[in-house]
């Protein structure tokens, strides 16, 4: 059986599995006041429109995010299966019902993406090509197979698209080191870490370049 064949089915079997759960996330409403102040927090790293943040720690871009991908990583945060010391102390606080408010406000936003800024255009045909191609010799299947032909995501699976190119290279390049942190857990990230452990730092800062420049 091929690698993407594996991917698929695990990709398959991780949809399923959230969508059995999704009735047991908090469905009450989240009084508009409190969603404000929690989403003017968030500007405060993230940028306004949830447009991300270029600097020495980049802010990953939250607008046009496929809402079950953040719920599922507010959730990682919380339970401590994703590391990331500021983000503990943001998402503990928050109820189910905040989770799923903030995750769909995020999704109906989409301003211009900032990742272009910066990225070497000089690596963008390289990274399209293993976007849509894969690295074969690697057994890394094509980004495509999960994100989609435009990089925009879909249910778990999170959009690439307009995502800071500094972001993306960092998280892949430290992917074991920061996902995955519970095995008895496993979510999407499972299926990331060969792909990630495979891609050299060359290829990796290809295809964040490449997905910086798109919308």
């Amino acid at each position: 059986m091929s690698l993407q064949t594996v991917l698929l089915t695990a990709a398959f079997a991780i949809v399923v599995s959230a969508g059995a759960h999704a009735e047991d996330k908090g469905t009450a409403a989240v009084p508009k006041q409190e969603l404000e102040a929690k989403i003017a927090y968030c500007k405060t790293c993230h940028g306004v429109s949830g447009q991300g943040f270029r600097g020495a720690f980049p802010m990953p871009r939250l607008a046009g995010q496929q809402p079950e991908y953040l719920e599922n990583q507010l959730q990682a945060f919380i339970e401590r299966r994703r590391t990331n010391p500021v983000m503990f102390n943001v998402a503990h606080v928050l109820s189910p019902s905040m989770v799923t408010a903030l995750a769909t406000h995020f999704k109906d936003l989409n301003p211009k993406p900032l990742g272009g800024a910066g990225a070497p255009k000089e690596l963008v045909a390289a990274g399209k090509q293993i976007y849509e191609d894969g690295v074969p010799s690697a057994e890394v299947p094509p980004c495509a197979t999960c994100h989609g032909p435009e990089a925009k995501g879909a249910d778990a699976f999170p959009r690439l698209a307009g995502q800071l190119n500094d972001y993306v290279a960092k998280k892949l390049l430290n992917w074991s080191k920061e996902r995955g942190q519970d095995p008895a857990k496993p979510d999407n990230s499972a299926i990331m870490q060969p792909i990630a452990h495979n891609l050299t730092e060359a290829q990796v800062k290809a295809v964040a370049a490449y997905l910086s420049y798109l919308e």
